[in-house]
């Protein structure tokens, strides 16, 4: 849905670790055509089958201190201990080709990209519940008890800020969420 001579939108999804976001985003690329990613940079180790350069730009703290410095990031964050941050001249680029982007960031990047790029469109996902939420962290193994906690306590403060966005999925019966995220988007893409 390559549309000539115009600039692409800009789609930033946040919610709580273990919201659905990725799941949902799967399904989002793999039903829709013409939508990029911008792969962002993280301090964290990998996790088991994450890919350097696919699923995170993974970074020392000195270059992405340096990043910082230079003014490279659209948006960076702190988020459970790591830094995360989406380096401008990616988004850009793809925006410039006419592509439309997807950033998954937590809502203070994303709070960032609305300030300095207002017609970004803002997607919250959000779980059931944060007692859902919780057994899905537990569920899929990947924190320790004192991360886990973090995440949730984090979790609590992301959801308050959901209000702001431009549009909220409640990732519950994942065929209704993925759906209504489709429908969200194409409307989206079509009306500009």
């Amino acid at each position: 849905m390559t549309k000539k001579n115009r600039k692409g939108t800009l789609f930033v999804f946040s919610g709580p670790s273990g919201a659905g976001k990725g799941t949902l985003l799967s399904r989002l690329f793999s039903e829709l055509d013409d939508l990029g990613y911008s792969v962002s940079c993280t301090t964290r180790a990998p996790r088991e089958g994450e890919q350097d350069g696919i699923d995170y730009h993974f970074i020392s703290d000195e270059d992405f201190k340096r990043h910082i410095d230079s003014c490279d990031f659209l948006e960076w964050a702190n988020v459970h201990s790591h830094r995360y941050g989406t380096l401008r001249s990616d988004v850009q680029k793809a925006l410039d080709q006419g592509r439309d982007i997807i950033l998954e960031i937590d809502v203070q990047g994303a709070l960032q990209v609305k300030e300095k790029m207002p017609e970004a469109v803002t997607i919250f996902v959000a779980p059931p519940s944060l007692q859902i939420l919780e057994q899905r962290l537990r569920g899929r193994g990947t924190e320790d008890e004192q991360e886990l906690q973090l995440r949730l306590k984090n979790a609590r403060q992301e959801m308050e800020q959901q209000e702001w966005y431009d549009f909220t999925v409640v990732n519950d019966d994942l065929e209704m969420a993925s759906s209504q995220l489709k429908k969200y988007v194409q409307l989206h893409r079509q009306e500009l």
